[in-house]
């Protein structure tokens, strides 16, 4: 793992708790030496190195955790250290696989996890690279599947499907809690009952979509009543959001456009 920041540390955590590896078959790095040896002391025998250089000397299955600002450095530090059969893996959506086989000479992939990871669910979006074996292919799906759903994405939808796993979470939780902070200035129920009620609802919902049990538009039939409550409150959720959502993606796919222009600018200035 070179990087330990939150995406590397999660990763550290899900491989971990779901036995997809033991601590002693992990060696990480950080610039920030102190966060990698946290993770250290969070997990018995696991190494740490000083460098990155270091843990290619030492990995099979190399984890690339860093911001995309600093990607062409890295990738230029690490220049000769990689042998043919170690699989380099970005988790960092704007740059594409090309651009890591342009300077990673062995297999590479990239794998996009989610927040969620660390509870042994939702997915992972997983690109391989033109020259990843089959038999690499099957070795990271089986890590993958221990603690996510891995799904194969391509160049395309990369962006979109990210918004969906990755910063989803973020984003209905901050809905969630516009929802509390509404119930809580307009009637008198606490701040506290009402976020109990709508973490134990949430967690009650996604155990509901888990099972099969309803899909979301079965759900809502399920829920509303022809004149009810749940229709009047839906009513307003129709007006007032609207057209958020477009909104929304075509904001991150605007940012996502400009991260890959300054990434494009640094891969073809090399």
């Amino acid at each position: 793992m070179i990087g330990t920041g939150n995406m590397g540390s999660l990763i550290v955590d899900a491989l971990v708790r779901s036995k997809a590896t033991r601590p002693r078959f992990i060696s990480v790095t950080n610039r920030t030496k102190q966060k990698a040896l946290e993770l250290a002391k969070k997990y018995h025998l696991l190494s740490v190195y000083s460098s990155p250089n270091e843990i290619l000397q030492h990995a099979d299955i190399v984890f690339l955790c860093v911001k995309p600002s600093e990607f062409h450095l890295l990738l230029q530090t690490l220049r000769g250290g990689w042998h043919p059969k170690q699989l380099a893996i970005s988790i960092t959506s704007p740059i594409s696989v090309t651009q890591l086989e342009s300077l990673i000479p062995c297999q590479v992939a990239r794998v996009i996890p989610s927040i969620v990871n660390q509870s042994l669910s939702g997915s992972t979006l997983v690109t391989f690279g033109s020259s990843v074996t089959d038999v690499q292919k099957s070795k990271l799906w089986a890590i993958l599947s221990q603690f996510s759903h891995p799904i194969e994405i391509d160049e395309e939808n990369v962006r979109v499907a990210s918004d969906i796993s990755s910063c989803g979470p973020a984003f209905l939780s901050y809905l969630l809690q516009r929802m509390i902070d509404g119930a809580v200035s307009s009637t008198s129920i606490s701040k506290k009952q009402a976020t109990q009620l709508t973490t134990e609802m949430v967690a009650g919902l996604g155990k509901i979509f888990e099972e099969h049990i309803y899909t979301l538009e079965e759900l809502q039939k399920k829920v509303t009543v022809k004149g009810g409550v749940t229709g009047a409150g839906l009513t307003v959720l129709e007006q007032e959001i609207s057209d958020v959502f477009e909104k929304l993606f075509t904001e991150t796919q605007k940012k996502f456009i400009e991260d890959r222009h300054v990434v494009n600018t640094e891969f073809n200035g090399d």
